[in-house]
């Protein structure tokens, strides 16, 4: 939000220069991001000043120059060819001097020291256009105010001052703040407590506002007050659509607002100023002669005043003529009903809606406004009828008109101040320092917090707080608010730390976890990222084992690209691949701990558990793709496989204290991999799966390359680290036995299948079992493989003898001939 210096003074008197009120409005909790000059004429008329024309003699060598000699204040006067037909001597004109930038569109140029056909010139004296003051260019400017001395500065002269625009980041809970006036009431507040008491925020008067006409005025019905708490509006007759004053124009120009005609300008200045939407409509176009304020029929066609036609919903409240709706209330107008230059009679609209309403009827429509912006978190309905009366009066200023009946103000239910009860030491004990009672009733008066009441012992205090403030609503609120006025770099840090011990908790547990794991999936060269939990629907469209059912949607999606929540943690990884792919970096490892979420359609929510058909599940997930290793003059680039991704989850698992005969592997199936395996505990459990993305799943997002991919359940895996526990055991004092065993199976036998069969074969003195080749081919029997496998024994309390291990190598080569089929080549 863009905040003009000139315009906030006229809110609130203080005399901090534009870099110090950025650095107080930070510290009331408007960070200020940037402090920008804006000149309302572009150079500031810097290098121009006043001079007085002593002598005008025609050029010797042209039939239209003159060479003239001008007093500019200095010690001697410079001489100047000018051409204009107007020059005389003895007038008072506006010189740009020597080395003076100007400016013509996109143009610059600077005035030199030059010889015009043989003259020497050293300055220019300037027409209206040629230095941004006006557009005639049929002479010079002749200042006809002969108390002007020459070499006054042009800016002085012409009253000019550069503005400076203030970058203020909003809160999404300071809407409040949304406006110059919101802006000035903490500026006021803040001097009030640290510079000037009492300071005060200005706001003009309407005590001028006053009907011009008993008849005229058009009637207005509410059909929902829900929808619309608060309806103000008035006509105005007889106005007359034109350009808006200069001091109108810069004002929005400084901010960035584009001016349109004095009427579309008063409403936007209105809206950043003072924080309440209007709009104006054109009384011709209201068939019947009246407004309701209602909803319209599913599906009913309207033109919005961007030329597209919407659909409406049901729920939409929109402001119709007695024929049509001309408006989505709140959001935006419509294409017939707007202001015109063929404009004559106008109705203006200063109204208050429901905030839950706005934002989801804008997020429906794709819409994102100034005014929604705005009503989505909140306005004052007891403002509606204070600004109705400012906008009615700056037309009439600006555009003339006659009021025409008396304000229509439909308010029901009127919104009282909202009651707080909040304590003294209330504020000492969350502020973490005692601040005095006057201060905080001082604080409480700027920020218009009424204290309405206080206890007996004067210790509590009933407050009423103002109405557009929407997000104080609590005591810690409140306290919050008195914080940021008093300072927070005036709270003292304290000389002693209290502590008290409590034990591990299970996010402790996780949190721990995820660093080291984080740390060890960093160390071995991958990159931790973070996406969205939003996602588009179209990612699920087909799929059999997420199926599009199963997604929890949203309610108001921001768009299409973000209606659902995810699943899976692969699309958004995925996602992350395409981008850096498509910037050359192609050889990417990727992790990311993130959640899911799921929908069971046929679980049915009860009182005791309204979201049962809904889950929610923490994972971690790893992506590999490209080269593992990049190439050099020592070696060639090595690409990534399969089984570099599951090297790095073999890793996370034994960091985690998984052995591998607490798992077991096999085969998976689903559409996104061409293969892949299923991690499982020993009693079956999901706990991941891991394999190659399918081509089908690669070209949705353009990627060419092979990517590998793994998912594992977070919260599986943690439980199973938790319970183990970790016990001390001696070095082993003998030394470990290897032996190698060359298998011939079938070609549908994997390891983990080899795996398990020794480890059933002997529990006490096996060690390690490990897969040193494969071979597929020649000298083979069809339909079979070779597995070459190591099998390290060891016994920890005394040396193994050739009987022990040829007894175990024994009872394996048997067990693997029994559960595998496989036999010694």
């Amino acid at each position: 939000m863009n905040i003009s210096y000139k315009w906030l003074k006229q809110y609130v008197d203080f005399d901090l220069t534009p870099e110090e009120l950025a650095s107080l409005l930070t510290s009331t909790g408007l960070e200020t991001g940037s402090v920008e000059e804006v000149e309302s004429i572009r150079g500031g008329l810097r290098g121009l000043v006043i001079g007085r024309v002593l002598t005008c003699e025609p050029h010797p060598d042209s039939d239209h120059l003159h060479v003239t000699t001008v007093d500019l204040g200095e010690e001697a006067p410079v001489q100047i060819v000018c051409g204009a037909p107007n020059v005389a001597a003895g007038q008072t004109v506006v010189v740009a001097t020597v080395g003076t930038k100007l400016y013509d569109g996109d143009k610059e140029f600077t005035i030199k020291r030059s010889k015009i056909r043989g003259v020497e010139s050293l300055g220019m004296i300037c027409a209206e256009d040629e230095i941004g003051v006006g557009a005639s260019h049929d002479g010079i400017i002749v200042i006809t105010d002969r108390e002007v001395k020459p070499g006054t500065p042009a800016a002085e002269y012409f009253g000019l001052e550069s503005d400076y625009v203030l970058e203020v980041d909003l809160t999404p809970n300071r809407i409040d703040a949304a406006s110059h006036l919101g802006v000035a009431r903490d500026v006021a507040a803040w001097l009030s407590c640290h510079r000037t008491p009492g300071a005060k925020v200005i706001r003009p008067s309407v005590d001028a506002f006053r009907s011009d006409r008993p008849d005229g005025a058009i009637s207005v019905s509410i059909s929902d007050t829900e929808l619309c708490p608060r309806y103000s509006g008035v006509t105005i007759r007889g106005v007359k659509v034109a350009e808006s004053p200069k001091w109108l124009r810069d004002r929005l120009t400084a901010i960035g607002q584009r001016p349109i005609n004095n009427i579309v300008d008063i409403t936007n200045y209105i809206l950043h100023g003072f924080g309440q939407p209007l709009h104006c409509f054109d009384l011709a176009k209201i068939d019947g002669g009246s407004i309701e304020v209602r909803t319209c029929p599913e599906g009913t066609p309207f033109t919005t005043l961007d030329g597209v036609e919407r659909k409406l919903s049901a729920s939409d409240l929109m402001i119709c003529n007695a024929a049509k709706p001309m408006c989505i209330a709140g959001v935006f107008g419509g294409l017939d009903s707007g202001v015109t230059e063929q404009t004559t009679d106008i109705f203006i609209e200063s109204a208050c809606f429901n905030p839950t309403a706005v934002r989801r009827t804008a997020r429906r429509h794709g819409l994102s406004t100034d005014s929604s912006f705005r009503y989505e978190r909140g306005t004052d309905p007891n403002a509606t009828m204070y600004i109705l009366q400012l906008a009615a009066l700056m037309v009439k200023e600006l555009a003339g008109g006659e009021i025409c009946g008396q304000p229509v103000d439909i308010y029901p239910d009127p919104v009282e101040k909202y009651p707080v009860t909040l304590s003294y030491r209330q504020i000492d004990d969350l502020i973490g320092k005692h601040i005095e009672t006057a201060t905080v009733d001082s604080i409480l008066e700027s920020l218009d917090i009424d204290i309405a009441s206080r206890s007996a012992d004067a210790a509590t205090m009933d407050l009423r707080v103002a109405t557009y403030r929407v997000d104080v609503r609590r005591p810690c609120d409140v306290i919050e608010e008195i914080l940021r006025i008093y300072g927070y770099n005036n709270v003292e840090m304290g000389t002693t730390l209290q502590s008290s011990l409590s034990y591990r908790s299970a996010t402790d547990i996780d949190h721990t976890l995820k660093v080291n794991i984080s740390q060890q999936l960093t160390a071995e060269g991958f990159n931790e990222i973070l996406n969205n939990s939003l996602t588009s629907e179209s990612y699920y469209a087909n799929l059999q084992q997420m199926p599009l059912d199963h997604c929890v949607q949203l309610l108001n999606p921001l768009s299409s690209d973000l209606c659902v929540m995810r699943q899976t943690l692969l699309f958004g990884g995925l996602e992350s691949l395409a981008y850096n792919i498509n910037r050359k970096i192609s050889d990417l490892a990727m992790y990311e701990f993130g959640h899911v979420y799921s929908f069971n359609p046929e679980a049915t929510p009860t009182q005791e558990h309204p979201l049962a058909p809904y889950r929610e599940e923490s994972r971690l997930a790893l992506w590999i793709t490209g080269n593992i290793r990049p190439g050099n003059w020592a070696r060639p680039a090595q690409p990534s496989t399969f089984f570099d991704l599951k090297a790095a989850v073999a890793n996370i698992l034994a960091r985690l204290g998984i052995t591998e005969r607490e798992i077991k592997l096999q085969q998976g199936e689903g559409e996104i991999y061409s293969k892949s395996i299923d991690i499982l505990t020993r009693s079956g459990k999901q706990l991941g799966s891991m394999g190659i993305i399918s081509a089908d799943t690669l070209r949705r997002f353009d990627i060419k390359q092979p990517v590998a991919y793994a998912e594992l359940r977070w919260q599986e895996l943690t439980q199973m680290a938790a319970a183990r526990k970790v016990t001390f055991t001696p070095l082993p004092r003998t030394m470990p036995v290897q032996r190698d065993l060359a298998l011939l199976v079938d070609r549908t036998v994997t390891f983990d299948q080899i795996q398990r069969a020794v480890a059933e074969s002997e529990k006490r003195l096996l060690r390690n079992v490990t897969l040193f080749d494969v071979y597929e081919g020649k000298n083979l029997p069809e339909g079979k493989k070779s597995y070459a496998i190591s099998i390290t024994l060891q016994d920890d309390e005394r040396t193994l003898v050739d009987q022990q291990i040829e007894a175990v190598m024994q009872r394996i080569t048997a067990n693997l001939a029994k559960r595998t089929g496989a036999t010694l080549r």
